[in-house]
């Protein structure tokens, strides 16, 4: 049984379309991950997800609860961590908990056990003010803050953001920590790489969502093949010159590398991209076959959405 239901959502602000016409559910204790570009309508939806504005049009359920008519009940059963910092940087950090708990009119010690795993990572700087933690104890505090009443959906709006490499592995850790307790949680974010830590994924662009699966489902289907070029020009000097390549195929940069695909791959098209580079003076110090990964598939998913 589905815990979210989304049928034909749309918003608008103005003339603006934020979203148009979506459709999902999300079941129960399931890392549901939201993944897109900025303003891709990624905040909007999270924004009427947790009752915080309406739909233009469309149905929402969560946990069977309409969300015109029942938002109040939907409140008590959320949790949610913005996009922005939202807790009281004056407060310490013990001190937020307990504003927290106190507002939910929960226990700290009847929830602790939810939020441990979390807590015993920020428990040495409980005295400090919120205000002056580092990124991501900022955002292991608020999750805390967030699920301290044990909501039965958490909904998390690009939780790392700005945060270090080190710091938002550990905090997907924690998201696997979480469902453990029976807790779905609903994530968006712009890193293509933090994709995969969802057990599905809704890929989603200019307010429309292109598809939604498993990580490794969207990358089986990649189709063609896919190479990595590493130059020794100016890669900006090799995207542009590429662009009178003959020969049908999308391209982008990839660190330092250039990701070439071609969709009908029939096997002489690489002597052709050789001799091109060599006609053009371009040298390059690397060209070899890759496995596509999850920023490839949206890429071309997003080619195939524009070409319709």
């Amino acid at each position: 049984m589905p815990v979210i239901s989304i049928e034909n959502l749309t918003k608008q602000y103005g003339k603006t379309t934020a979203l148009s016409h979506i459709h999902f559910t999300v079941d129960e204790s399931e890392i549901f991950g939201l993944v897109g570009p900025d303003g891709a309508g990624k905040t909007s939806l999270f924004n009427i997800l947790t009752t915080l504005i309406l739909p233009t049009e469309g149905k929402v359920s969560i946990l069977e609860f309409d969300l015109i008519h029942d938002y109040k009940k939907i409140r008590k059963n959320i949790g949610y961590l913005p996009g922005v910092f939202s807790l009281y940087p004056d407060l310490t950090v013990q001190e937020n908990l307990i504003f927290f708990a106190t507002m939910y009119g929960a226990g700290i010690k009847e929830n602790i056990r939810m939020i441990a795993p979390i807590w015993k990572q920020i428990v040495p700087f409980k005295n400090r003010q919120a205000g002056k933690l580092s990124g991501g104890m900022k955002q292991k505090l608020a999750l805390c803050c967030a699920l301290i009443h044990k909501p039965q959906i958490l909904f998390l709006d690009e939780p790392t953001t700005g945060v270090d490499p080190v710091s938002r592995r550990e905090f997907w850790d924690l998201l696997r920590e979480i469902k453990k307790y029976g807790v779905t949680v609903v994530v968006s974010t712009p890193y293509m790489d933090e994709a995969t830590r969802c057990d599905r994924i809704a890929l989603i662009m200019e307010s429309k969502i292109i598809t939604i699966d498993t990580p490794q489902n969207i990358i089986s289907r990649f189709q063609g093949k896919l190479f990595a070029l590493k130059a020794h020009n100016n890669i900006f000097q090799l995207l542009e010159t590429l662009k009178e390549f003959p020969v049908q195929c999308n391209f982008y940069p990839y660190g330092e590398y250039l990701h070439i695909s071609f969709d009908n791959f029939k096997g002489e098209e690489i002597n052709e991209l050789e001799h091109f580079l060599q006609k053009n003076n371009l040298s390059y110090s690397e060209l070899k076959e890759i496995s596509p990964i999850i920023e490839d598939c949206f890429i071309q998913l997003v080619k195939k959405q524009q070409n319709v």
